[in-house]
């Protein structure tokens, strides 16, 4: 039996006090010896620059791989190849590959445009078709709340995993029954790519409640007990 891995996710730091405490954070559980690091990308390439940059910081006090998210919604297809053989000449191996954030005033699906990349399982396919990528796609137990369906969410899970994916990571989620039983119905629609699952650490629980309501995560009456009459005390 193999032992379990684990990775950690990073947003890019906003100021200088922000980052020498990610650089802190980045050596200390760098020790843990994880599989892999990686850094978040924000909505439209907001944090394009910041993504690289932290991620080349990291990798100066880090022994292990860091990979970068990015997202194609609002980019071209050139503009994700140009910044995507930036991210290859600059040794990272690693994508996370997602759509990212529809803004409030447009509606999914969008109008086609071939400059565009309209799905994620196209848009893997072209990172594939540039460089030889490792590449992470997201998932949810609870199901995406853009789907028409479960079954259709599945469905567009397994066209990920098919064009050419190393592994899905989950949604983050309180009820691991809700992670069992999204795995089986994977591997029912024969989904056999790894599915590893995804965890929020808890440091503040009304920003958890919003994030949650709004990724359509249920959060278990239980815990929110455990969090009740808590707010003025954040340690």
């Amino acid at each position: 039996m193999t032992s379990p891995t684990f990775s950690f996710e990073f947003f890019p730091p906003k100021t200088d006090g922000a980052a020498d405490a990610l650089w802190l954070a980045a050596a200390e559980l760098g020790a843990l010896g994880p599989e892999y690091m990686t850094v978040t990308y924000g909505a439209g390439g907001s944090t394009r620059e910041g993504t690289l940059k932290t991620i080349l910081k990291i990798r100066e006090r880090a022994s292990f791989p860091v990979g970068a998210h990015l997202t194609f919604l609002n980019s071209t297809k050139k503009e994700l190849r140009e910044y995507a053989d930036r991210l290859w000449n600059n040794g990272v191996r690693h994508i996370i590959a997602l759509r990212g954030d529809v803004p409030a005033d447009l509606s999914w699906p969008l109008d086609t445009d071939d400059a565009y990349f309209q799905y994620t399982s196209d848009f893997v396919a072209g990172l594939k078709s540039w460089h030889d990528f490792e590449i992470s796609v997201g998932c949810y137990p609870e199901t995406h709340p853009d789907a028409l369906s479960p079954e259709a969410d599945i469905e567009a899970l397994k066209k990920k995993c098919d064009a050419g994916v190393t592994r899905a990571i989950t949604q983050f989620f309180f009820d691991n029954a809700d992670y069992y039983a999204f795995i089986e119905k994977c591997r029912a629609a024969g989904i056999e790519t790894p599915i590893y699952p995804g965890m929020l650490p808890i440091h503040d629980f009304r920003n958890v409640e919003r994030f949650a309501t709004r990724c359509r995560a249920k959060i278990p009456a239980w815990l929110h007990e455990r969090f009740e009459g808590l707010d003025d005390q954040p340690e």
